[in-house]
């Protein structure tokens, strides 16, 4: 069986959007951590567009998170709204702020209770970047947990020097490649990264955030969002309770879904999947507000998510 995950670094255009919606988010909880937002980034080629809505009691300094992220000489252009009312409705009583499906998951194949492939990807890419602070992408193919294939792609690298640097990552996991076919900057050696050669936009990066193509998703972004939207913090519970039964259980793995309707305070379903035995869930807080309070999502911590994915990064719904 072949499974292939990839993961980027965080100068990727698409991470670079990540990360500024998160900022804009971290502002806004840092001065008030009752704020609603729900903003979107596109940037590239000296620009930044950010549209969406914010409500706070707070006066984040929206240009200086912009720029901690880009730098000054970028243009950067704003359309932020409030919340539209009929949203806030249902969100001020208790109800979720969006409708949605969210999966939580979670196995024993690496201490990071991650799928095997999107876990080397991403452990692959980190340790590239550590030498190569750029704009870059890495892809594993697995068969029968063999690597088959390795890709990476970094911007202001040389083949010879990513080749070395992969084969320095192998051995400090004892991973056996000798019979990998690497592919280090199969398109040439390339000097423009990030903003200077792409466009970003938030959220085209749903399997990165993830668990990888494996695992199938719900469909909603995570970053820019505040924690009442619960395809982001539902998302998060799920994975909380897939790491709690997996424990439990002694499993090899465990999916989990959740389900939403907007301004309903209770979830339409809530379902573990338990080495493929299905079991209902039971003794979590599972409303919007109970999710917020158990996994402590009110704080300015969203920008750190932005950069190597949002789960298996020992955050409060990993552990």
């Amino acid at each position: 069986m072949y499974r292939t995950a990839e993961f980027v670094t965080p100068k990727h255009p698409d991470k670079l959007c990540d990360q500024i919606s998160d900022a804009i988010l971290d502002a806004c909880l840092e001065d008030n951590p009752d704020s609603r937002v729900a903003v979107e980034t596109m940037g590239g080629h000296g620009f930044v567009f950010i549209t969406g809505e914010i409500t706070t009691k707070g006066n984040p300094d929206i240009q200086k998170a912009v720029k901690s992220l880009v730098g000054n000489e970028i243009s950067i252009q704003l359309n932020i709204a409030k919340q539209s009312e009929f949203i806030a409705n249902g969100v001020d009583i208790g109800g979720a702020g969006d409708q949605g499906i969210m999966i939580g998951y979670a196995c024993n194949e690496n201490p990071a209770l991650m799928p095997q492939e999107a876990f080397l990807a991403r452990s692959l890419c980190r340790f590239i970047y550590k030498r190569y602070s750029a704009d870059g992408k890495t892809q594993i193919t697995l068969n029968d947990n063999g690597i088959i294939s390795i890709v990476a792609s970094f911007a202001n690298t040389k083949q010879d020097d990513l080749v070395n640097l992969i084969s320095d990552w192998a051995n400090s996991l004892k991973l056996n490649i000798k019979k990998s076919v690497l592919y280090a900057n199969p398109a040439g050696d390339w000097i423009k990264g990030g903003f200077e050669a792409d466009t970003g936009l938030t959220g085209r990066k749903l399997a990165v955030d993830n668990y990888g193509p494996r695992i199938p998703l719900g469909g909603g972004a995570f970053s820019g969002k505040d924690a009442t939207k619960v395809d982001r913090s539902a998302a998060y519970m799920a994975r909380r309770i897939a790491v709690d039964f997996l424990r439990k259980f002694d499993a090899e793995e465990v999916f989990v879904r959740l389900a939403y309707a907007i301004g309903v305070t209770y979830p339409m379903e809530a379902t573990a999947v338990v080495d493929g035995r299905e079991l209902p869930i039971f003794g979590y807080d599972l409303t919007p507000n109970g999710i917020i309070k158990y996994l402590d999502l009110n704080k300015p911590i969203y920008r750190e998510t932005a950069k190597w994915g949002h789960f298996g990064n020992g955050f409060n719904w990993d552990r």
